[in-house]
């Protein structure tokens, strides 16, 4: 068996630390450094208490590309103090966990010490190689961290994932990848920071908006155009946006220090397509393609609107906005533009209705504000005979069984009888989603009557 590598062991750190890329070697050393993912690590939050109380259970971190997952799990194996093992799903098989498993067993024998194990795109793995892993979870013998892009209730098996927590990690925000970024300027040793920059505000916000919430991402941008920048006269390397677009290899349309521009282009995309004009619409969204703006942002716009300001008036407009997303994204630039452009198009041309966008907003009202009633005990569901016996699912009519398959029935709780969010409107589809609504109205009026 190859030599597993601590990635805590100072000589080894040594050998590749200096020739590894900047996001590598700017991994965060302490929780402290660890940009993002607050819901997980922040104060009192349970994955920073079990890292801090040192009870690690086994874990799947779930989240996209450049959110911090290999990070986190290197510094779980560093505060812990545990020896840290990582492979690569892609590279790895049965032989190579039961050889990682033996040293596992042989480090905790002789030295007391606990092995992380960090498989990288676990859901790689087929179910043989998962069920490898059961036992010696279970037995404790490795503290198993898998990482994945993919939905682990569909990519992992689910005796595995009985066994470990999941862990969801969010895309980082924009303000979060520029901290990262200035962080990297000024780290003389792991960074930037050795060569002397001046760095225009804008570039980093440009550089933060590039990386779509991918640290990775950022930091490579700015590596390049920091290497790529010659310094001037006075030994200082000045970097403006010209610079970042020489990098990108791409004309970009500035955006102003404050980040304004972007907010009022996309706030005229919007408001363009909610007008019903496919010209502005286009005309926008080229400017905003041209400026550099990740067009997958743009794509996701697009889908919010698909539901807020279309909704039921027509259910098409939802599944050909997310049909352009999957379109671009399979294809890329500049072809891939068409697709986001055939969506505008179609979404400016739709018939409008906010009532989905309305009834939401009532509903998150009412659950903030209202007291939580339990579900009406026709309702529920009864597994069990202890749960038929206390009354669960009694006396529930199921409509298939009535006339029109429609039955006259309370699903709300009881402080919310009768209560109506959805008020479709006579646009599109949404006018047949109306008289069904008032059909089944009147249906219950002539029953009381």
């Amino acid at each position: 068996m190859k030599k597993q590598i601590d990635l805590f062991d100072k000589k080894g750190e040594e050998s590749f630390r200096g020739e590894a890329p900047l996001a590598d070697r700017l991994r965060p050393k302490t929780l402290g450094e660890f940009v993002g993912q607050d819901h997980l690590l922040g104060s009192g939050k349970i994955l920073r208490q079990a890292i801090e109380s040192d009870h690690i259970p086994s874990m799947i971190l779930w989240g996209p590309p450049g959110s911090g997952k290999t990070t986190l799990a290197m510094l779980i194996a560093s505060v812990t103090r545990a020896h840290f093992v990582a492979f690569s799903a892609v590279l790895s098989g049965v032989k190579e966990i039961k050889e990682v498993v033996h040293e596992a067993s042989e480090t905790w024998k002789y030295q007391k010490r606990r092995t992380i194990l960090f498989v990288d795109e676990i859901h790689r793995f087929n179910k043989a190689q998962q069920d490898a892993f059961l036992p010696h979870v279970e037995k404790g013998t490795i503290i198993l961290i898998g990482a994945t892009t993919e939905n682990p209730s569909f990519e992992v098996i689910s005796p595995l994932l009985s066994r470990a927590k999941v862990f969801t990690l969010r895309a980082l925000a924009e303000e979060e990848v520029e901290v990262i970024l200035k962080r990297a300027l000024t780290d003389p040793e792991r960074g930037l920071g050795k060569y002397a920059t001046e760095v225009e505000e804008e570039v980093i916000q440009r550089v933060a908006r590039i990386a779509n919430g991918d640290a990775r991402i950022g930091l490579n941008t700015l590596e390049m155009i920091v290497l790529t920048t010659s310094p001037g006269p006075s030994g200082v390397r000045k970097i403006t946006t010209k610079d970042l677009e020489e990098v990108l290899q791409k004309k970009t349309f500035l955006y102003d220090k404050s980040g304004e521009e972007h907010y009022n282009l996309i706030s005229a995309f919007h408001k363009s397509l909610r007008g019903s004009d496919p010209d502005a619409s286009l005309y926008w969204l080229g400017r905003m393609i041209e400026a550099g703006e990740d067009p997958l942002y743009i794509a996701r716009r697009m889908i919010r609107f698909a539901s807020e300001d279309v909704g039921n008036a027509d259910p098409q407009a939802l599944p050909i906005a997310v049909s352009a997303m999957q379109a671009f994204h399979f294809v890329g630039l500049p072809e891939g533009t068409l697709a986001l452009a055939q969506a505008a198009v179609y979404l400016a041309t739709a018939p409008k209705s906010n009532a989905l966008y309305l009834a939401m907003q009532g509903v998150e009202r009412d659950v903030r504000e209202l007291e939580d009633m339990p579900v009406p005990l026709h309702i529920r569901n009864a597994p069990t005979s202890l749960m038929k016996d206390l009354g669960y699912g009694k006396d529930y009519k199921y409509p298939h069984d009535y006339p029109d398959h429609f039955v006259d029935e309370d699903y709300l709780p009881e402080n919310l009888s009768g209560k109506t969010y959805y008020h479709p409107s006579d646009q599109g589809f949404e006018k047949e989603v109306k008289r069904r609504m008032e059909s089944w109205k009147g249906k219950k009026k002539k029953k009381t009557t």
